[in-house]
């Protein structure tokens, strides 16, 4: 039995932040009832076409759900959406503010007609504030939340590669609804979860805020460095690739001199004999590091620092990330089904030895509006008359 089979979810859906958070619970056996609009779809469909004539974002974040298309502003749309969180456990949304009030399906309205349904709200900037109404995409919030201040260059700001404000919202969100089903099973009761991306992802920033606490000087953006620990980052081997390594302590620092680049003389060096004096001598710790490690290859780096028990890493691609030798040494790849045929897809991160996962196909748009139909009690003519009429 997978860990939350039998849990249903409706999910009013789109971009990153509810699919990621639902992509989630569905592997972990939830039915996921993906709610879309009728022709178009989620928006994260028409990203792009990367993959294999699917966007990439998509083929992400929607395995293993069902697709079910509604226009909810019309009322028999609605009607079908409520006959679908009468039996769910989970309803979870990330529409634009105020959207789910208008629609009737608003926390308040939910919560007092089904006491046991945990409702989940993902949105920019939280139910109240200045900034309730503000929208909220990945790159601005990471630009309120102090983020590219201390990400990129010291000549260019830089938003992280990946939508870390959204993912942060997914995981808490996650994490969330997790909790609030483990609490229905002590009290009976559902709840509500409010999840705002600048609340989850000023979380992450703690580091930084703490290190400019009242008023101290922020961290400095120093690209792929830390800003706080030298050396950590990449240095350029003799074949002109990149090797990013940190040392974290004294200890690690004498290794690195005596075997890494083979200065022990450094180890005392008054510019370099602590992490502070480090940091201060970057510059010329750096030009050091990378004259010594200009007669190496990428292959002897990396030995010497596993000698030496330096954390170390390859500077990857993403050619690199398909074909990472510790991936398939573990059987980490599996396949997906999809509307474009089946795509290699990374397994769920968290192994339990004891059960599986339930990883099953990209849904068409749409794709399974019939089967959900008739399970609430709708015969062929009437979903026929649902196609015409546009509600699906």
């Amino acid at each position: 039995m997978l860990p939350l089979e039998g849990i249903t979810i409706i999910s009013l859906e789109q971009a990153v932040a509810a699919p990621f958070a639902t992509r989630q619970l569905a592997e972990l056996g939830a039915r996921v009832i993906k709610v879309e609009r009728p022709e178009v779809g989620d928006f994260a469909r028409s990203y792009d076409e990367r993959a294999k004539g699917l966007a990439s974002h998509f083929a992400w974040l929607n395995r293993s759900k069902e697709s079910l298309t509604l226009d909810l502003k019309q009322p028999e749309g609605q009607k079908i959406l409520a006959a679908l969180v009468e039996k769910a456990d989970v309803f979870l949304q990330n529409l634009a503010p105020g959207a789910t009030e208008r629609l009737g399906f608003g926390s308040d309205a939910l919560r007092e007609k089904y006491p046991q349904l945990i409702v989940c709200n993902i949105s920019g900037y939280g139910t109240d504030g200045p900034y309730q109404k503000k929208k909220a995409y990945d790159l601005l919030i990471q630009c309120e939340a102090g983020m590219l201040s201390i990400t990129g260059t010291e000549e260019t700001p830089s938003k992280v590669g990946i939508s870390v404000a959204d993912i942060s919202g997914a995981m808490y969100a996650y994490s969330g609804i997790l909790t609030a089903l483990y609490q229905r099973t002590q009290t009976g009761q559902g709840t509500v979860l409010d999840v705002s991306l600048f609340d989850t992802l000023g979380e992450w920033m703690g580091f930084p805020a703490y290190f400019a606490y009242e008023g101290a000087e922020p961290p400095n953006r120093t690209g792929a460095s830390h800003s706080a620990i030298a050396p950590y980052g990449p240095f350029t081997t003799g074949d002109n690739e990149q090797v990013n390594l940190g040392v974290q302590n004294e200890r690690e620092w004498a290794k690195f001199c005596d075997i890494v680049i083979q200065r022990p003389d450094l180890i005392q060096d008054d510019r370099f004999n602590s992490n502070y004096k480090r940091v201060t001598h970057r510059d010329a710790l750096t030009a050091l590091i990378n004259e010594a490690l200009s007669t190496l290859s990428t292959e002897e780096v990396v030995k010497r620092l596993d000698e030496a028990s330096i954390a170390n890493a390859r500077m990857n691609t993403m050619a690199g990330f398909w074909n990472h030798p510790q991936y398939a040494a573990r059987d980490r790849w599996t396949h997906v089904e999809s509307p474009v045929g089946p795509l290699k897809a990374l397994k769920p991160p968290v192994i339990m030895r004891d059960s599986d996962y339930k990883i099953t196909a990209i849904p068409a748009l749409g794709g399974n509006n019939d089967d959900i139909l008739r399970e609430i009690g709708y015969n062929e003519s009437d979903i026929q008359k649902l196609r015409q009429e546009g509600v699906i």
